[in-house]
C-alpha cells in the first residue's frame, strides 16, 4: 500500500506538518480553542470589575488590569467571574500579533453583540495592547477585532484570599466579594458562619459577590466563611471578618486554594 500512497501528496502532508510544527504562528496550538478578541473603553483602561462585584478593584494587585470581560459562554451569568484564562494571537491572526502569551482574569460581562461570536473576549486596553509585538500596539488597536486562541488556566496571584465587604452591607445584610481566589477562580458556593451560628449559605448578589440576611441580635461577628469553587473543592477562613467591621473594609485571610485546576 506505501508504493502506491501518491508521492506528492505525501510529500504536502509532510510540508504542512513541517510548517505548522515550525512556525507556531500558522497553526493552532494545542489544547487552545478560538475566539474573538476586542479591547474597551480605550488603549489605556485598566477594565472594570462590574458585573462581578471587583469594581475599580481590577486595577491594582493582583489583577493589575489583567483582566477580561466574556459573552455568556463565559460569564455564565456570574458563575464565571474569576476564571483565568491563557490568551495569545498569532501573526497569522493578525501581523501585529507577538504570540506571546497572557493570563486574564474574567472580571466583567460582555453582552449584547458580544454574544453573536461562540466565544468572546473583551479585554482591559491595557492587556489588550500586551498581545502585540513590541512597538506595534497602535496597529492592533487599530484592527479593534481579533481572532485568538485561548485555554482556562489555574488562577495564581502569589496571595491568600482577600474579602472586600459590599458598601451595601449593614447589620441586617451582609455581602462580601472575594478575591485573588486561587485555582478555579470562581466559586459556586460561599457560606458564613457567625459566632453563634452553624454555617448559612449565601446567595450570589452578582458575580463573585454573596450576601445573607442577618439577625444582628443573634448572628454576631467575628464572621468566618467557607468558599467552594466550581469543582467542589473549599477552603475556610476562621474569624476573618472582624468585630466592628465596616461597608468597603478589605480583609486579608490566610488561605486559598490549590494553584491548579
Amino acid at each position: 500500500m506505501a508504493a502506491n500512497f501518491p508521492h506528492g501528496l505525501f510529500l504536502w502532508i509532510f510540508v504542512a506538518f513541517c510548517s505548522c510544527l515550525f512556525r507556531f504562528s500558522s497553526c493552532q496550538p494545542s489544547g487552545y480553542s478560538q475566539a474573538v478578541a476586542t479591547f474597551y473603553i480605550n488603549p489605556t483602561s485598566p477594565g472594570s470589575g462590574g458585573a462581578c462585584g471587583l469594581e475599580n478593584d481590577v486595577a491594582s494587585a493582583p489583577y493589575n488590569a489583567m483582566i477580561t470581560a466574556g459573552n455568556q459562554a463565559l460569564f455564565k451569568q456570574g458563575a464565571g467571574c474569576g476564571a483565568c484564562y491563557q490568551v495569545l494571537c498569532t501573526q497569522n491572526q493578525n501581523p501585529h500579533c507577538s504570540g506571546n502569551l497572557i493570563t486574564l482574569t474574567l472580571t466583567d460581562e460582555c453582552p449584547g453583540a458580544c454574544n453573536n461570536d461562540p466565544v468572546h473576549f473583551d479585554i482591559s486596553g491595557i492587556a489588550f495592547g500586551k498581545l502585540a509585538k513590541s512597538g506595534e500596539a497602535s496597529q492592533l488597536y487599530n484592527a479593534g477585532r481579533i481572532s485568538i486562541f485561548y485555554r482556562r488556566v489555574a488562577c495564581n496571584y502569589n496571595t491568600n484570599i482577600i474579602f472586600k465587604v459590599d458598601k451595601g452591607s449593614n447589620p441586617n445584610f451582609f455581602a462580601v466579594t472575594s478575591e485573588a481566589v486561587d485555582g478555579d477562580g470562581d466559586l459556586s458556593l460561599v457560606e458564613i458562619q457567625t459566632s453563634n451560628s452553624s454555617w448559612v449559605p449565601m446567595q450570589r448578589m452578582i458575580g463573585a459577590t454573596w450576601s445573607v440576611g442577618m439577625q444582628p441580635n443573634t448572628q454576631k461577628p467575628p464572621f468566618s466563611l467557607r468558599l467552594t469553587s466550581e469543582t467542589k473543592q473549599s477552603v475556610t477562613a476562621p474569624n476573618v471578618i472582624p468585630n466592628g467591621w465596616q461597608p468597603r473594609s478589605i480583609y486579608k485571610s490566610n488561605v486559598n486554594f490549590p494553584n491548579k485546576l
